[in-house]
């Protein structure tokens, strides 16, 4: 069997995969390949890189899968809030919902524009509720036969907060916190009122966290150890979604957006991050209490929030957690596409992801001719490793772009920007010069699996960079460019057999410094998407302030 699982809601990160007989091939994000941060519009570029990658056409596809219910299912609950007072029921707020409606029943969400797109097919259109979506998308990916199954979003159609119970390859569903009961959205009302991009910036407010101090009291808004937790989205909305002024009635005025960041902001940040991790963990107790498992599995936008993964699991809550790689939206395909594999009792085969390299890749020809095409000088290099090691053991600062690129938000080792994590400076040099963005916020260590334990207090086995621990106080010093300001940092363990060529580059720079940790940022600046192409990469490059390219087997220095 053959289905392409799709993520299409308008409202952001679209993105497409293709799966084989309950094999993942090939998934990507829309906004990879069309270069719009966070698309949200039909996902045909990525679908037909999925049919490109798999060597198929339209008409061999056996079920396009979509990774949300069909509109009426999300009117028909905005309609309830309004009438409710869960939502304020303003003339914008009804013109908003009515049109969202109207587009995408026009569109059969989807189903027709992939039909107008890819032409009349045989396949069968099938749309997944949104957080079985998610639930299958981590729990299929898990390698754990027994788990709890914990999804934290913004919305889905009607869902917020769910908990499934995965064992012997089914899901059952134990229970949903409906919108706008939201933890996501308590956390994005806020990401906004800081001055900030909701359901995009969200990365900012965490990283400011540490910087804050306690005493900002958002009790008005969340009750963070309720069981479940509880939301006041209709205090928070203060008759207007998205309004931040019944924020600012109880904490002050809202900052504005590029302003200066002062001790209140850091602390609003703080007690932001704080209120959520305890939301997050009396939900992780619901699901441990309601299950019976030791296990869990996240997914879910609020599940990127590293910060508070680490703590669940260095809680002692549960015995093991996996994070699905791409958590948000764009990994529902993931899970839409294995949907068919439930049908008739039927059971997932639970392999347990251990990379997230599923995009496209680029040989050297393809390479050689960009760099050509913009007459570059160039060199060929017999190990890309040693010379990239070499280059940081210098102070230098790489854009590296080797293999297939990574699904989800988190650059591993294939499209990244690399530094030496010992110089205490370059965090400062790397956020001014290269990445151009915002001074507090930190770079993760990517660290040979084998040598974690000897940096990390926990987290030692994290190869999505998506698990936050405290450094050991010995490292603190030795590694301070990957070291937030608390202590903590987001490593990435590398494994010789995942990616072997990047476990050796960091090998190589541990001969030369004896660090086997190097310093892990994604290959973008400030607001554009993570590099796709070798031209993507050519333009990043000369755009930012990185001193060598390492692109497949060739080195471009300025």
């Amino acid at each position: 069997m053959l289905t392409i699982g799709i993520n299409y809601s308008q409202m952001h990160d679209s993105s497409a995969c293709i799966v084989r007989d309950g094999e993942l091939l090939f998934a990507v994000a829309e906004e990879r390949i069309s270069r719009v941060k966070h698309d949200a519009r039909f996902p045909h570029l990525a679908v037909q890189a999925c049919l490109t990658f798999a060597g198929v056409t339209p008409a061999e596809v056996d079920e396009v899968c979509f990774g949300w219910q069909k509109p009426g299912a999300l009117f028909r609950h905005d309609l309830w809030c309004y009438m409710t007072g869960r939502l304020p029921l303003t003339y914008l707020n009804l013109l908003n919902t009515t049109r969202y409606y109207l587009s995408m029943r026009h569109q059969q969400s989807g189903a027709r524009v992939f039909a107008r797109k890819f032409g009349p097919v045989k396949a069968r259109m099938r749309f997944v509720d949104h957080h079985l979506a998610h639930a299958i998308s981590a729990y299929g990916f898990s390698g754990f036969d027994d788990s709890a199954i914990v999804i934290m979003d913004g919305r889905g159609a009607w869902e917020a907060t769910s908990i499934w119970h995965g064992r012997d390859g089914r899901i059952e569903h134990v229970l949903t916190i409906p919108f706008p009961n939201s933890i996501g959205g308590f956390y994005s009302a806020f990401t906004d009122y800081l001055g900030f991009v909701p359901n995009s910036d969200e990365w900012k407010v965490m990283g400011l966290a540490p910087y804050g101090k306690p005493g900002a009291n958002l009790d008005a808004f969340i009750d963070p150890g309720a069981a479940p937790y509880r939301v006041r989205a209709k205090r928070l909305n203060n008759g207007r979604s998205g309004n931040s002024s019944a924020i600012a009635a109880v904490v002050g005025s809202p900052r504005a957006a590029e302003s200066e960041i002062d001790d209140r902001h850091k602390n609003i940040a703080y007690a932001v991050q704080d209120y959520c991790e305890r939301a997050m963990m009396s939900t992780v107790r619901m699901a441990v209490a309601k299950t019976r498992s030791r296990n869990l599995c996240l997914a879910g936008g609020v599940a990127l929030n590293s910060k508070a993964n680490g703590k669940i699991l260095s809680s002692g809550i549960v015995d093991r957690i996996f994070v699905q790689p791409a958590a948000s939206d764009d990994g529902v395909a993931l899970g839409a596409a294995l949907a068919p594999y439930l049908d008739g009792g039927g059971r997932l085969t639970n392999r347990a992801m251990r990379h997230a390299y599923l995009g496209p890749a680029f040989d050297d020809e393809a390479i050689e001719t960009a760099l050509k095409t913009y007459k570059l000088r160039y060199s060929r290099m017999s190990d890309p490793a040693a010379t990239g090691a070499e280059l940081l053991a210098k102070g230098k600062i790489l854009g590296w772009f080797q293999g297939r690129m990574e699904f989800g938000p988190r650059a591993l080792g294939a499209r990244s920007i690399l530094a030496d994590p010992r110089d205490p400076q370059m965090t400062a040099k790397v956020n001014n010069a290269v990445k151009f963005r915002e001074w507090w916020r930190p770079f993760a260590p990517s660290m040979k699996k084998e040598a974690a334990g000897d940096f990390m207090e926990s987290a030692t086995d994290s190869p999505f960079m998506i698990l936050t621990a405290q450094v050991r106080a010995d490292k603190r010093s030795v590694i301070p460019a990957v070291t937030h300001v608390d202590g903590s940092a987001r490593p990435q363990t590398v494994e010789r057999e995942v990616n072997p060529l990047y476990w050796r580059l960091i090998d190589e720079f541990a001969k030369r410094t004896g660090v086997p940790v190097v310093m892990n940022t994604s290959f973008n600046l400030r607001g554009e998407a993570i590099v796709n192409t070798p031209t993507d990469a050519v333009r990043t490059f000369f755009s930012s302030g990185m001193d060598a390219l390492l692109i497949g087997s060739f080195w471009v220095e300025k």
